[in-house]
């Protein structure tokens, strides 16, 4: 039992492990979202496309946090409004808008090399353990802010997630949903890039959503257990990584994935789950 309580002595793992819960939670809430609007590879391929707005930025002498965010915002919105306006399916845009961004971002890494970014390999892998105050507190800014937002346009982000024809008809922005999303996700997927890398951000996601849906048929059940599903496999695999010597971004995932197949194996394949989610809260 003292071996279980050891790392808890050290800073840096007490700051892996915050960083790894509000992560997880974060992509949890939001994950609920783009779960069901059915554009689950839109974490990968938006973490994939900040990743070339990294070097867009480092290159362009602005602030590659502040630069990075713009451009992963830019992005969402763009294979949004390609997906809604042009009858192409989000996967199709997704797919050519991110890589073609990824693209970019490699091509400059090679050409002008890494400009205002310290260390490219840890946006692609992730670097826990050498998270700082600040990064804890960006990470909880998002989440509380994000929380706060969700909160205040609840109706209106579900009237959209489900129907938005419907929506717009009844008044609804659904422009500006769609919009607030798209920077919901930027800042997201921005923000735990440190903790996770690109490539491990999408599955964090798409997870705990996922696993949520098989447990309610409510929304806001949904999305409460989507959050804590997050968190849970945020600090779970961090304490896993430490104690069987794994990287702590793989752990996560691969707890996630556990979680995933106990959800299906108890709850089975029931026919409820695809007929319908319900808007209200209980």
């Amino acid at each position: 039992m003292e071996s279980f309580w050891r790392p808890f002595e050290f800073e840096f793992f007490v700051n892996g492990l915050v960083a790894s819960t509000l992560a997880g939670a974060l992509c949890g809430l939001v994950g609920t979202y783009i779960v069901l609007r059915s554009m689950s590879y839109i974490g990968h391929g938006l973490s994939h496309a900040i990743y070339g707005g990294f070097f867009a930025a480092g290159l362009a002498g602005v602030n590659v946090i502040l630069g990075a965010g713009l451009w992963g915002f830019a992005c969402a919105l763009l294979i949004s409004r390609v997906s809604r306006t042009r009858g192409i399916g989000s996967d199709a845009a997704i797919g050519v808008i991110t890589t073609a961004s990824f693209a970019l971002g490699v091509a400059l890494l090679k050409r002008y090399g890494s400009r205002g970014v310290d260390d490219p390999e840890a946006l692609l892998f992730g670097q826990i353990l050498g998270v700082d105050d600040a990064d804890l507190a960006r990470l909880g800014l998002v989440l509380v802010g994000t929380a706060a937002l969700v909160f205040c346009c609840y109706r209106p982000l579900l009237f959209t997630t489900f129907d938005p024809e419907v929506a717009a008809a009844s008044g609804v922005r659904v422009g500006r949903m769609d919009a607030l999303l798209s920077l919901l996700l930027a800042a997201t997927v921005l923000t735990t890039m440190h903790v996770l890398g690109v490539t491990l951000v999408a599955a964090t996601v798409v997870i705990p959503p996922v696993a949520a849906r098989m447990l309610t048929d409510s929304f806001g059940r949904m999305l409460g257990l989507s959050t804590a599903l997050g968190a849970v496999c945020g600090s779970t695999g961090m304490v896993l990584s430490y104690h069987w010597d794994i990287p702590s971004g793989p752990m996560i995932v691969l707890v996630g994935a556990a979680m995933f197949g106990v959800v299906y194996a108890l709850t089975g394949v029931r026919s409820r789950f695809p007929v319908g989610l319900s808007a209200g809260p209980d």
